[in-house]
């Protein structure tokens, strides 16, 4: 049993570090423009490149972890530490690039694997918490790329997170070593899973839906300095925003899962931090202002996160032998509208109220996907959490 959950703790592990590799200058970027020569907008796209890739590798990656689950993940897990580590062999903006390029790469191989790790290492009744657990992780990740960005040089920041990549990497190829215990043999593979995972409506729903909350977060998170400025808040009470935010996805994502699966209610808790977020952005459309700030934010991520661990363990239930497909589809959904709706949103950052009516008009949009997935989501088989494999 220790073994088992071993796995999960080393994946959420390995998740979180392509979280704080990603976000590694998101706190940093004045500072780190100033440091490599270049502007803050070249800065932006060490980030800006992780959702790029992902819409383009999204898919190849769940159909490799759907047909080689353990050599596609530990290949994600090498690639995170080696990207890491590249960001050590010089100190220009090249090598740094190379470096985002190439976790960038790793990143849909590991995130993508969430469901198919839980669903091949932990019982029926453990699933839910594995899920829970390493979406947990992957938004710790983000944390920990906030606070450090904060306290440390940019040298000692790079060492160090390339420390805790290679770490993770070692020992998750470990854990991986103890075979898996419960998946079940897919009926069909690559091409032809990824084929018949689209053609499930189910499926279909389940992508749009975390289109909309995906998108409304990154805006959100995205945009958080520009659309707050003109009221006053400054840049490092910006960050606290971001901060307090995560903390609470966190939580929530530990928390929230599990409990709604428990009880039957996904649909119930998806459609609360709907509304929530929804009233979040309508409140700083009229009154910004950092108190403000810092109350939506907490509320809305600790209820708007954990949606998507919630829609990933539908997923599961519903495809059982192909999660590697049907995770990609959604990640996919999700980054690319992250891609979009902050593409939007960005038009109109000298306009904060313009834009978050915007994005409250976009959370709200989620209502009507909620309802056309009750049906399906009623008749999916319960699951007991009570016990623990």
């Amino acid at each position: 049993m220790s073994n088992r959950w071993g796995a999960v703790a080393a994946y959420a592990l390995v998740a979180a570090s392509t979280q704080l590799l990603w976000l590694t200058f998101a706190p940093i970027t004045t500072d780190a423009a100033e440091h490599y020569g270049v502007s803050t907008g070249a800065i932006g796209w060490l980030a800006n490149v992780f959702p790029l890739l992902y819409v383009v590798l999204a898919i190849p990656a769940g159909i490799a972890l759907d047909r080689w689950f353990r050599v596609a993940l530990t290949l994600g897990a090498v690639l995170t530490a080696a990207g890491g580590l590249i960001r050590l062999v010089g100190d220009q903006y090249s090598v740094v690039l190379a470096g985002q390029l190439l976790v960038a790469v790793a990143q849909p191989l590991v995130l993508n694997a969430i469901t198919r790790v839980a669903g091949s290492y932990l019982a029926e009744s453990d699933r839910p918490r594995g899920i829970a657990a390493g979406s947990a992780g992957t938004f710790a990740g983000m944390v920990a790329a906030f606070l450090m960005g904060s306290v440390m040089d940019i040298h000692t920041l790079l060492v160090t997170q390339a420390a805790i990549a290679v770490a993770s990497a070692v020992a998750l190829v470990a854990a991986l070593r103890v075979p898996a215990q419960y998946h079940r043999s897919a009926e069909s593979s690559g091409f032809a899973a990824f084929r018949e995972t689209w053609r499930d409506p189910f499926i279909r729903r389940l992508c749009a839906l975390v289109f909309v909350p995906f998108g409304a977060f990154v805006s959100l998170t995205t945009w958080t300095e520009a659309l707050l400025a003109p009221a006053g808040v400054s840049a490092d009470q910006a960050g606290i925003v971001l901060i307090a935010n995560v903390i609470a996805g966190v939580v929530g994502s530990a928390l929230i899962p599990v409990w709604a699966t428990k009880r039957r209610r996904e649909l119930w808790i998806i459609l609360v931090a709907v509304a929530v977020t929804a009233a979040s952005c309508l409140a700083l459309a009229i009154a910004p202002g950092f108190a403000l700030a810092v109350l939506v934010f907490t509320l809305f991520g600790f209820l708007l996160l954990p949606a998507l661990p919630i829609v990933l363990e539908l997923s599961e239930r519903r495809v059982s032998s192909s999660e590697g497909a049907a995770a990609g589809l959604i990640w996919l959904s999700g980054n690319l509208g992250g891609l979009i709706v902050a593409g939007v949103v960005g038009a109109l950052v000298n306009h904060p109220a313009s834009a978050f009516l915007l994005m409250a008009a976009v959370v709200l949009a989620a209502i009507p996907l909620l309802r056309s997935l009750r049906s399906d989501v009623d008749v999916l088989p319960s699951i007991s959490t009570e016990g623990h494999s």
